[in-house]
């Protein structure tokens, strides 16, 4: 069974037929779904649908939301952090983290919210889940300068061998998904085959990052052609991920998800697709 370790389930674009995306998710072999906030308003509502579902959250703000979020969120993030607490549920501080791809963003509002949840983080013992978007020194300099020793997941990695390893000297894992299916991924595709196999977990990030068998070119797009992803996708996905690797897709659905719940440890204690409602 697989575990993805990054899907927006509460995305809107999920509002028509959400029911229906978990059904496939599950009849694909998915067991477990990690959904990270994006920013304080949407706390509740992962909150809600991990429970509604089987499934498991993780609350943060998104680095491309901090321009709108107001200090006081962070309050909101503390405050939620301590009230689920003993949640089983809750697995991880997340989304969070830097992103210097996307013009417009300022860097030092990112670097106040990014530092202020890693000490969240730290504080309520619970690992991260990082945006790494040409930011993985400044990531990593982060942590280092907090001391965060919980580790977590650098979610759609897309740095260098050496930035790969450095995260995983702080215990981290490091996410894979659509972009590990197109063969002009070259840098991607030799960290997905190259790094120790306890490095790796695999993702969707869906509705974004579609698989190479989903991508739409401009032109499609603007002819009304969709390429929404869906946690679904996932086990092909591994499939991929596992001719990289010279696995079986089963091998690889067993140690990537060994690898999440070592990552994020509270999974482990999560049944595959238990319906805890509450």
């Amino acid at each position: 069974m697989w575990t993805d370790t990054h899907c927006h389930l509460d995305a809107s674009e999920f509002d028509a037929d959400r029911d229906a995306v978990v059904a496939r998710a599950r009849a694909a072999g998915v067991s477990q779904i990690v959904i990270p906030a994006v920013v304080a308003g949407n706390f509740e509502r992962v909150r809600a649908l991990a429970h509604a579902h089987g499934y498991s959250y993780a609350l943060g703000i998104h680095p491309l939301y901090v321009m709108q979020a107001r200090e006081e969120d962070l309050g909101r993030l503390d405050a939620m952090l301590t009230a689920c607490r003993d949640d089983p549920r809750l697995v991880g501080i997340g989304e969070i983290g830097l992103d210097f791809f996307v013009p417009g963003l300022d860097a030092a509002t990112q670097q106040h919210f990014y530092l202020a949840q890693l000490k969240l983080a730290r504080r309520h013992d619970l690992p991260v889940i990082l945006h790494v978007r040409r930011s993985a020194d400044q990531l990593l300099g982060g942590l280092r300068r907090v001391g965060l020793t919980t580790g977590g997941i650098g979610h759609a990695f897309n740095g260098s061998r050496q930035q790969a390893d450095a995260f995983l000297a702080l215990g981290f894992k490091l996410g894979f998904g659509g972009t590990v299916t197109f063969d002009r991924s070259l840098q991607i595709r030799r960290l997905a085959a190259e790094l120790p196999e306890e490095a790796l977990v695999v993702e969707t990030d869906a509705p974004d990052i579609p698989p190479q068998w989903l991508y739409r070119t401009a032109e499609e797009r603007a002819a009304g052609a969709t390429s929404r992803n869906e946690p679904g996708e996932l086990p092909r996905i591994g499939a991929c991920l596992a001719g990289l690797r010279g696995w079986t897709p089963e091998q690889a659905a067993a140690i990537t998800t060994r690898n999440a719940r070592a990552a994020l440890p509270r999974l482990a204690a999560l049944a595959p697709g238990s319906g805890s409602h509450g």
